[in-house]
């Protein structure tokens, strides 16, 4: 069956287009999309494939697919916003935002340790069920009475669900219209920038234009490149590894078809549950990695974000997820396990089954990936690996091919 590919690449990133192709011919691929920015343009904008499992409808310009994780990067973003406009300071107390937090040894808990993912609060001891995700009241009291898995700062575990549960509760205490995560990720960057992302999928967008998440099965780890299917499959079998308890809580992610599910689609948490295409990932990126001028982002923010990241005091390695994945005021940064972007002033998120979006400020690119079939990798996916890649070697000809032709230009002047 021929796979359909649309959209378009500038002239010196053909080899993306021919490595997204590669990913259906080689690599499993079933529908996805990839866009990039360099130098504050649009230079890949690519879709293509299906959106269901049955191959039977196309993935169009306008899909829209699940973000997993990398929904984290985005609600990051528009938390950032809140440190731009002066509502909240990485460097202060959690409780002084929220008094309650205090409770259970969290009174010196900072913004900064707890978007690092070193706040030990990785999970919760209550079942975050959907009755209790939809309770406002409810989930605040058992995020505030939470006590820490560790010494807040010793240990790096990833946050999986609850981080951006504890960011939608400082939201709507700065923020002077006590907006939500979502509510203000909708009006300070989608809405500002104009993209197609949204955290908790909306009613009003057509079922149609969403793709079908298509789950792993753990047979394919015996064909794929280099799968961490093992090592997942180790933290789902057991109900008392820190991997099931930040990963499968709320239960109802143990069954993956749950996400296709609209009850669960509409749960506007930021941690997991944005949906969106891959141009609109680049574009929001495409907006940190060129400054922030559009939406009026304070360079004191812009440092901050492109700052290396501070390791917990006692162990490198993620104590959830077992590699090493520092995360920095929500993001991702570059390690010798994923590395990303030019150098640590890179910054972004990755999703489970293979998307991720990131902004590269050194190089000015905006990269992006999102696709409906899962993958078997933790991170570095095999389809989004070898798009990030190429995208970088396409920048480093450029720049050598400019480079060759001013030193040409130089030797002419200097003969004349």
């Amino acid at each position: 069956m021929k796979v359909p590919i649309s959209g378009y690449v500038k002239p010196g990133f053909e080899k993306v287009k021919s490595t997204f192709e590669e990913n259906f011919k080689l690599r499993k691929e079933v529908g996805a999309a990839c866009c990039v920015y360099y130098r504050g343009n649009k230079v890949v904008d690519l879709w293509g494939g299906f959106r269901d499992k049955k191959r039977k409808q196309y993935w169009e310009e306008d899909t829209l697919s699940i973000a997993f994780s990398t929904s984290k990067g985005l609600s990051s973003l528009a938390f950032s916003i809140l440190h731009s406009r002066g509502l909240i300071d990485y460097d202060e107390k959690v409780c002084t935002y929220w008094p309650e937090f205090a409770f259970n040894g969290k009174d010196n808990i900072t913004v900064r340790q707890l978007l690092a993912h070193q706040a030990g609060l990785f999970s919760n001891d209550k079942r975050l069920t959907y009755d209790v995700l939809i309770d406002e009241t409810q989930l605040s009291d058992c995020l505030a009475k939470q006590k820490p898995y560790w010494k807040p700062g010793d240990y790096a575990g990833y946050h999986a669900w609850t981080i951006a549960l504890y960011q939608n509760e400082l939201c709507k205490r700065v923020d002077p219209l006590k907006k939500t995560l979502s509510k203000f990720f909708k009006s300070e960057i989608a809405d500002a920038l104009n993209i197609d992302f949204h955290i908790g999928l909306p009613t009003t967008i057509p079922p149609h234009r969403v793709a079908e998440l298509i789950p792993f099965f753990p047979t394919e780890a015996l064909i794929g490149e280099n799968s961490d299917i093992g090592s997942i499959m180790k933290g789902i079998l057991n109900p008392f590894s820190t991997f099931y308890k930040s990963l499968l809580n709320p239960p109802f992610a143990l069954n993956l078809n749950n996400f296709n599910n609209p009850k669960y689609m509409a749960l506007p948490i930021g941690s997991a549950l944005g949906f969106g295409n891959a141009r609109s990932i680049a574009q929001a990126y495409n907006e940190f990695a060129t400054g922030g001028k559009n939406l009026h982002i304070r360079k004191e923010t812009m440092a901050q974000l492109e700052a290396a990241p501070v390791y917990p005091k006692r162990n490198k390695i993620d104590s959830v997820l077992h590699v090493e994945i520092p995360f920095s005021l929500g993001f991702a940064k570059p390690s010798p396990y994923q590395n990303f972007g030019s150098n640590y002033r890179s910054f972004g998120t990755f999703g489970a089954g293979g998307s991720g979006g990131f902004a590269d400020p050194e190089k000015q690119v905006a990269f992006a990936y999102i696709m409906n079939k899962m993958g078997t990798h933790i991170a570095n996916d095999p389809r989004e690996l070898a798009l990030r890649n190429v995208v970088y070697d396409c920048i480093f000809e450029i720049e050598q091919h400019k480079l060759a032709t001013r030193s040409e230009q130089k030797a002419m002047e200097n003969v004349k």
